[in-house]
């Protein structure tokens, strides 16, 4: 049986989330071998409104880009919460924020709230790479890639001189779990 997961990155412009999305993908299909798609949104405004990077990884081919049955809902706001539950699969993960998000549903999925954007605020010392300790917690929750593929990805997709930052921040983020 193909294995297909479905995972929506979401929350504001600005998080990063389009780039988690593009490294969550290119890690699956670049160097752990398997079908990979990565999709985004954004509402209008450059910073601030919502935002959200779909990306489905199969071992499978892949017949339609679009995520619709998530497996995981990553969530950095309420909004996103809000705009998003809706497509979580029964049995699905709600991976949210614990500090942004403080009206959690309930429903037929697992919870898991980590403080994302705080670690990144005061253990790694930059809000901006909330988007890696977010991709280090889906990594590690689904094991939909290998860690040793996300790090490479990261590193081939980050900006010159802020790999080890990144590194450390997508680290921390599997610790959390």
């Amino acid at each position: 049986m193909t294995e297909r997961y479905e995972i929506r990155l979401s929350g504001e412009g600005g998080q990063g989330l389009v780039l988690a999305g593009k490294i969550l993908a290119e890690a699956a299909a670049l160097y752990d071998g398997k079908n990979a798609t990565q999709s985004q949104s954004y509402g209008p405004e450059a910073r601030g409104g919502a935002s959200r990077s779909d990306v489905i990884i199969s071992d499978g081919e892949i017949d339609y880009p679009k995520a619709m049955n998530l497996d995981i809902l990553l969530a950095l706001t309420q909004e996103s919460v809000d705009k998003y539950i809706g497509n979580l699969k029964p049995g699905g993960v709600l991976v949210v924020d614990s500090d942004s998000v403080h009206d959690v549903p309930e429903g037929d999925f697992k919870v898991v709230k980590v403080p994302i954007l705080r670690t990144a605020r005061e253990e790694v010392g930059k809000s901006i790479v909330a988007n890696m300790v977010a991709l280090g917690v889906i990594t590690k929750i689904t094991g939909v890639v290998s860690q040793e593929a996300a790090e490479n990805a990261i590193l081939n997709r980050v900006p010159k001189g802020t790999q080890e930052i990144n590194l450390k921040a997508f680290r921390l983020g599997r610790e959390k779990v």
